[in-house]
């Protein structure tokens, strides 16, 4: 078996996956981005650097270091495509691409059929790092009331029209009004724009799921003790997502964030 190669994004759960890959005797190359990239993420590991929107060096590197599977963790901040260092390889993906190319997950579904055109095996998280994979029921603090239990479904409903328009994964619902809908700005921003606008009463919740047909081998929804204590600081009551469908990071300190800040984390079935 080759090496694993990591297309990584920001935050932990790239140096997790590679962690574990090492822990059972398979080592690992990192593909990094500027701008993107946590540096404890390639620290002390085989890596290189590459500029967004880079496609045909990054591919070419993994093969040379003997890369056969790849798996994409880790959010990425999006910019304009004019900011976007697009190589002529990009340039075609894009163009046989199209509209698709415009949401995260047309996007995404676009990079991996180049991988796999390379000969690359896509992996998703869930195959790397099986026990993140949230399964459906209680995982912190109280079971939802009747009116946290209307306004999940009433997540659900928005995120299901707006997720097949390939916009965001979370939404932020309070007593049946919307306030916030997830799109470029990531999930914690997208809490603390709620926040802001939240009414009287008992707070909003987070809903977070993923897309109808969304590609699974990228973007899983992901939560993790930072973003409970983001939602814990905006004034939200409680947090749901996608059972069998969406990954907790360090479980146990979300736990433990929860339970202190008096919160409570579902997972649902879709």
């Amino acid at each position: 078996m080759g090496r694993l190669g990591i297309i990584a994004g920001g935050g932990s759960l790239p140096r997790r996956i590679a962690d574990v890959s090492r822990s059972s005797g398979r080592d690992v190359f990192i593909v990094a981005f500027e701008g993107q990239t946590d540096a404890e993420t390639i620290e002390g590991l085989d890596h290189e650097w590459f500029k967004l929107g880079a496609m045909a060096a990054p591919l070419k590197r993994m093969a040379s270091h003997g890369v056969d599977e790849v798996v994409m963790a880790g959010p990425m901040r999006r910019p304009a495509w004019s900011e976007m260092s697009i190589d002529f390889r990009g340039t075609k993906m894009l163009a046989r691409g199209g509209r698709r190319a415009f949401g995260d997950d047309g996007l995404l579904s676009l990079i991996v059929e180049e991988l796999e055109h390379d000969g690359f095996r896509v992996l998703g998280i869930d195959d790397v790092l099986g026990d993140f994979i949230v399964p459906a029921g209680t995982i912190a603090g109280e079971i939802p009331d009747e009116t946290a239990q209307e306004d999940i479904t009433r997540g659900v409903e928005v995120l299901q029209r707006i997720g097949a328009a390939d916009v965001g994964q979370a939404v932020a619902v309070q007593q049946g009004l919307v306030l916030a809908v997830e799109a470029v700005e990531g999930t914690d921003q997208m809490i603390s724009r709620a926040g802001a606008l939240k009414r009287e009463g008992l707070g909003p919740i987070l809903i977070k799921l993923r897309k109808p047909g969304q590609e699974r081998r990228a973007d899983l929804p992901t939560i993790g003790p930072d973003t409970v204590e983001c939602a814990a600081n905006a004034g939200f009551r409680g947090i749901a997502v996608e059972g069998d469908g969406s990954l907790i990071v360090d479980r146990e300190a979300l736990c433990e964030v929860a339970n202190n800040r008096d919160l409570f984390v579902v997972a649902i079935e879709i």
